[in-house]
């Protein structure tokens, strides 16, 4: 079993980095406007932070003491297998290997050169270049090291963090306009849950580090704790900007502006702001890819090392002499580079919204599974609260679904449609493995 020879070389720091980094995309520093729109006031606006984050930290209170009980390489895919069974399991680890992962790699990517254009100016194929060389040095770094891949997790979480502190700091101290009415704004608001919903996306990635949790020294404690950490860590962070940002800036300009987190920093710190904040997001997109590629290929490594994909023992090789997955490394990085040049990325992962967060509540859900299967002196971490903790993340995971069918119904469809055509890879795999077993 290739999860069982993988080196134990990421450190609790590390993983920690990891739920930060993923989370922390460039989200933050454009979306508060949006959210504050559909709350429709900064009171109400801040507290559609305070409530995704509520969620987000009760679905990762759950998640963590399946992840304690279930320590394996592989993640969420690994958990719906053995609570749901093989099938539910392949078509998670059928969409993330081929779509999610490498086309959120790719997103990030592109919006890594896109920021990049503000200090020099490169036409639409030189973009695509610098983000084809991103993604090599990203993989190749993982490739000869995870602990390299874990080092700029930790490096590129520090860095993204800084400009946020900054701007939290000096909005907190030297801030002016004390936005925080209940008042309604002038924008008609399209609503609290479109509000909350907004967070949620900008809270998504935290699940992405139980892909690596055979490789923590002690996966049962640390994983619990590196995912409960780094959410509350994300939700400080969401909250204490959102805050600082009313604090400089009026409601309704932060609404108006597509970058709010720049036009505040030039209040704050003049036309160099924008130059500051501008890096901060680079190096907070980095990150997140590195986060995205490095988790990712997890997930082919386990799926390969039960022979669910074609080119297994390709696939789930450990490299002899770096002892990282190599190859699922690279078989995710030419998928990546591929969406890049085909620009397909953001239209894939729209379609799949749907889908992964069926998979997500099913997680969630599977905590009542693990209860009635492992006793609980298997179970090294229990969520707390039970069962109110889980059944918040539920309703949270149902509350996107409902959201995400209202709103785009048709991408629902096609990403179940999508999702189903792993199935006949799933029983092709299946009946080859019969055939060599007999």
């Amino acid at each position: 079993m290739s999860q069982t020879v993988l080196k134990k070389s990421i450190t609790y720091i590390e993983a920690v980095a990891l739920v930060i980094g993923v989370i922390i995309g460039s989200g933050i520093f454009l979306k508060p406007g949006k959210v504050f729109e559909a709350a429709g006031s900064p009171l109400m606006g801040l507290a559609a932070w305070v409530i995704g984050g509520i969620i987000t930290l009760a679905s990762a209170l759950t998640i963590a003491e399946i992840a304690a009980a279930i320590p394996k390489t592989g993640g969420l895919y690994t958990y719906l297998e053995e609570l749901y069974g093989e099938i539910w399991g392949f078509l998670l680890g059928w969409v993330q290997t081929v779509i999610t992962y490498p086309a959120a790699g790719a997103a990030l990517a592109i919006a890594f050169t896109t920021y990049s254009t503000f200090f020099v100016p490169m036409n639409d194929l030189q973009q695509k270049a610098l983000a084809l060389s991103v993604i090599i040095f990203v993989i190749t770094m993982n490739v000869l090291a995870t602990r390299f891949g874990g080092i700029i997790q930790t490096v590129s979480t520090i860095g993204k963090l800084i400009p946020i502190v900054v701007i939290i700091a000096f909005g907190l101290i030297g801030g002016q306009t004390h936005d925080f009415s209940n008042m309604p704004v002038l924008t008609q608001g399209a609503g609290m849950g479109a509000a909350i919903l907004g967070t949620l996306w900008a809270y998504d990635g935290w699940i992405g580090v139980t892909n690596i949790a055979g490789e923590l020294k002690n996966p049962a404690k640390e994983m619990p704790k590196a995912i409960i950490l780094g959410v509350l860590v994300c939700i400080a962070v969401y909250v204490l900007i959102n805050v600082a940002l009313l604090n400089v800036s009026s409601v309704e300009t932060l609404i108006a502006s597509k970058t709010p987190a720049s036009d505040v920093a030039i209040v704050l710190f003049g036309t160099g702001g924008a130059a500051f904040i501008t890096g901060g997001i680079m190096v907070s997109v980095f990150g997140a890819m590195n986060g995205y590629l490095l988790t990712g290929a997890r997930v082919p490594l386990a799926m390969a090392d039960r022979n669910q994909l074609p080119f297994s023992s390709t696939l789930g090789a450990i490299h002899k002499n770096f002892q990282t997955p190599s190859n699922a490394l690279i078989f995710e990085g030419i998928l990546a580079i591929a969406y890049v040049f085909s620009g397909t990325f953001n239209t894939l992962t729209d379609l799949l919204v749907f889908v992964l967060w069926i998979f997500f509540t099913l997680g969630v859900i599977g905590i009542f599974i693990l209860r009635k299967r492992v006793s609980a002196d298997q179970r090294p971490y229990k969520v707390p609260f039970y069962p109110l903790t889980p059944l918040i993340g539920i309703i949270g995971g149902l509350f996107i679904l409902y959201s995400t069918i209202i709103d785009q119904p048709q991408n629902s469809l096609y990403g179940i449609l999508i999702t189903l055509i792993g199935l006949p890879v799933f029983y092709f795999m299946k009946v080859s493995k019969t055939k060599k077993a007999s």
